[in-house]
């Protein structure tokens, strides 16, 4: 009877604490897409593309010219001078293909890097609207990674996170309010 006693109250405190407990959910890719941080790291990562992709097509011709040379001159070179072009094409083949993939590899890197700062600036939006609003968590619904939101205790924090990096008005009494939950979905 004791333990009945003991557990009971507890058992009534995780319910009623549990019911309390509200939490956000958003389409992180969605507010990130909206951003002026976005576009211009789009921008820049394009530039960067765009270089990246000049440099290879320069030794891409190079390539070619010398290979055609190559083909135009083969049946008059001797053994040594002909061995010493193959070698020389199959390096600037070898050079070519590890000059790709390095420019992958230094694009991946610079688009993290580019992107850091919309990234930070979307994360602290979305901890002031947690912290402002007393929500327990927010979910990124991206990629229907939550399939049922309970529209009970989920609210879509969308336009609160939209007005706090101001790509959205604020209300007229200039605060935020929670919008409401769609009904059965996450969007």
């Amino acid at each position: 009877m004791k333990r009945l006693s003991f557990i009971l109250p507890l058992l009534l405190f995780c319910v009623m604490s549990h019911a309390q407990i509200q939490f956000g959910y958003i389409s992180y890719e969605q507010v990130l897409k909206e951003m002026p941080e976005y576009a211009k790291a789009m921008q820049d990562i394009a530039a960067l593309k765009a270089k990246y992709e000049a440099e290879a097509q320069k030794g891409e011709e190079e390539f070619q010219r010398k290979f055609v040379d190559f083909l135009q001159g083969q049946k008059d070179f001797p053994q040594a001078i002909m061995q010493k072009r193959q070698a020389e094409l199959q390096t600037l083949m070898d050079n070519g293909v590890a000059f790709r993939m390095k420019s992958q590899e230094l694009i991946a890197q610079a688009e993290k890097d580019i992107m850091q700062e919309a990234y930070k600036r979307l994360n602290s939006a979305l901890l002031e609207v947690g912290v402002e609003y007393g929500y327990g968590y927010i979910l990124n619904t991206d990629n229907n990674s939550c399939p049922y939101i309970n529209p009970v205790i989920g609210v879509n924090v969308t336009e609160l996170v939209r007005q706090k990096l101001g790509l959205a008005p604020k209300t007229e009494e200039g605060a935020a309010s929670p919008a409401p939950a769609p009904e059965g979905g996450n969007n």
